[in-house]
């Protein structure tokens, strides 16, 4: 049995519905992260779980026991919201012990925990200061210091790194998920960046519209996603509808290209190129699944490119290709040009038909 099961649960708003009939079931030690955009049911279910709001139907079993109509008080987990959330009145010792002293714990007791708690989270000897002198980085390992001082079975995160600027996100988000490794925490984090999600998580449920869109790993839902959707909000990526021409050739626009999916005569399809997978021949290059297309615009983004390229694809829609400095050898590429680029075969992956 899972260590944090969930099944058939739904919560409706009105006539609003922002969660339909969800099953998830999260394994203990794992860290899981619930991804999607605004408005896609992913706080909610957060929220939920933590008992912070009630479902309208279905069960939660957390650890064998039914949580479904318990209060938060009696649910045992630590959250950290995306606000910090700390008591701007009291010292950083307090705001750590608050859950402690709620317990009644021995104070000699609670003083070792929190030291140890700020030693964990790298600020040690900070007991004394205030919030307010704090960065947003020191005040977020503040509130994780505090979801953990409990020792809680269960550790929710509410999107704790999204008011951080870019370095402090990015140096957050390893030191997090090096402390649940090495705790061994169930950890269950909401977060609507796609980069975070995929650097952090051991499996990702992709969310849309109150419904789970598609589970797995983040190499898995990275490369084999299991709809439009999950192809388009995951990365970025080239949506491109083909005609059976072959075995295993397809049509696209005025491109024949072979791809490594059998493709049946006059089927229709729906395939997905990541930028990275475009490759950049030679002018004259007349290699497989190469094809001439027009730049439309170079965004240079230090350690890469990325190039909007209009091709003879059908649709009128743009191609977007990557391409690293390394790669690119100092070439410069002007909007204007001509390029020749192709799509191996290997690279070319239909959607499945139920998307």
């Amino acid at each position: 049995m899972a260590h944090l099961e969930i099944t058939q649960l739904t919560k409706r708003y009105g006539a609003f519905v922002a969660l339909e009939q969800i099953d998830l079931a999260v394994e203990r030690g794992e860290f899981l992260v619930l991804l999607g955009p605004s408005g896609c049911g992913k706080t909610t279910l957060l929220r939920a779980i933590a008992g912070l709001e009630r479902q309208d139907s279905g069960r939660i079993v957390h650890a064998g026991r039914d949580i479904s109509q318990l209060s938060p008080a009696l649910r045992d987990y630590g959250i950290v919201f995306q606000s910090y959330a700390l008591f701007p009145n009291l010292s950083v010792a307090d705001n750590v012990a608050y859950g402690l002293n709620s317990r009644r714990a021995d104070r000699r007791l609670i003083h070792n925990r929190v030291e140890e708690m700020l030693e964990l989270v790298g600020l040690p000897g900070s007991q004394p200061k205030y919030p307010a002198q704090l960065s947003g980085g020191q005040q977020q390992r503040v509130a994780l210091a505090r979801a953990l001082a409990t020792s809680p079975d269960l550790l929710l995160l509410d999107e704790p790194l999204s008011a951080l600027d870019a370095i402090e996100r990015v140096r957050l988000r390893s030191e997090i998920r090096s402390l649940q490794n090495r705790l061994g925490v169930t950890t269950i984090m909401v977060t609507h960046d796609q980069e975070e999600a995929l650097a952090m998580a051991d499996r990702i449920v992709v969310m849309r519209g109150g419904r789970i869109q598609q589970i797995g790993g983040p190499q898995e839902i990275y490369r084999a996603p299991g709809n439009d959707f999950v192809a388009d909000f995951i990365g970025r990526g080239n949506l491109l509808d083909a005609t059976g021409a072959g075995p295993q050739h397809v049509r696209i626009g005025d491109l024949l290209l072979r791809c490594a999916a059998p493709a049946g005569e006059g089927s229709h399809q729906r395939f997905y190129v990541r930028p990275e997978d475009i490759r950049l021949h030679d002018t004259l290059d007349q290699g497989e699944n190469s094809f001439y297309a027009h730049v439309v615009k170079c965004e240079f983004l230090g350690a890469y490119s990325l190039v909007t390229l209009q091709a003879a694809t059908g649709d009128g829609r743009p191609l977007v290709a990557q391409f690293s400095s390394n790669y690119l050898c100092g070439r410069e590429i002007r909007p204007g040009a001509t390029l020749r680029v192709g799509i191996p075969a290997e690279h070319l992956r239909p959607l499945p038909e139920a998307a």
